[in-house]
């Protein structure tokens, strides 16, 4: 027999507010034929009516691809410039010293620093930012962070162009929108492109931005359909599946 006691923690607030989530997830399952898979501007639609979040929430693509990120010729990693944005102000962190320091500045950076700001990170547990650039001179200094930034996905990296003397591009990309793409250990990508505010028209350029750049650094490698699944959701709405022979010729 379950062991209710487990439960007591639970307020009656907290039971019907669970309730409510469920039966909304329940309501917006409906709306959506697990067996299909969408077109775009289906799917976009589709994430929009079944997100129920209270907050403006962000729109996410996950992509399953056909690799093995194991072989280094296969390794999948980028950054872009979403052509509407993502909805979200990101928050810049710059290691940089000297003239660099004041160009990240004058640039909007957030925050600015050097050393001081290794303990602040390592024992402060201080992350109010959500990106981190760095001069290449500084790499040194954020390598000591590597155990730390490296777990939450914000250690610079030249490839995403967030290691780079031009602080000021570096920032204003960011400030526009920039998003990094990455092949995580089970071969998927996760990417926001956009709010669930955004219009129809806004999330499905933006998708249709990405998939282009997804598409264009697909691995030589590769044989056969290269997108396994594509897959549209809401940050707490149901996932809707895309069809991916119709984003382009990927699987040719």
């Amino acid at each position: 027999m379950e062991d209710e006691s487990r439960y007591d923690h639970i307020t009656q607030g907290e039971i019907i507010n669970m309730a409510k989530k469920s039966k909304q997830m329940r309501a917006a399952l409906e709306k959506i034929d697990s067996t299909k898979a969408y077109s775009v501007e289906e799917a976009v639609a589709l994430a929009q009516e079944t997100n129920f979040a209270k907050f403006d929430a962000t729109v996410e693509v996950s992509y399953n691809l056909n690799i093995d990120v194991k072989k280094a010729d296969q390794q999948i990693r980028g950054a872009m410039v979403l052509p509407n944005g993502t909805g979200k102000t990101q928050r810049v962190l710059v290691f940089a010293r000297g003239a660099k320091a004041e160009e990240a500045k004058a640039a909007g950076a957030d925050f600015v620093g050097g050393e001081e700001l290794i303990p602040k990170i390592q024992n402060e547990n201080w992350f109010e930012f959500d990106v981190v650039v760095a001069t290449p001179d500084m790499m040194g200094v954020v390598g000591r962070l590597g155990r730390v930034l490296g777990p939450k996905g914000l250690m610079p990296n030249p490839k995403a162009g967030t290691v780079t003397m031009d602080v000021t591009k570096a920032i204003q990309e960011i400030k526009a929108g920039k998003i990094e793409y990455r092949l995580d250990k089970a071969n998927i990508i996760h990417v926001p492109v956009g709010k669930a505010s955004f219009t129809e028209e806004q999330l499905t350029e933006n998708f249709n931005a990405l998939m282009d750049a997804i598409i264009k650094v697909k691995p030589a490698a590769v044989k056969g359909a290269y997108l396994k699944t594509v897959t549209l959701t809401s940050t707490m709405g149901p996932g809707v599946k895309v069809n991916p022979t119709k984003l382009t010729s990927a699987n040719a």
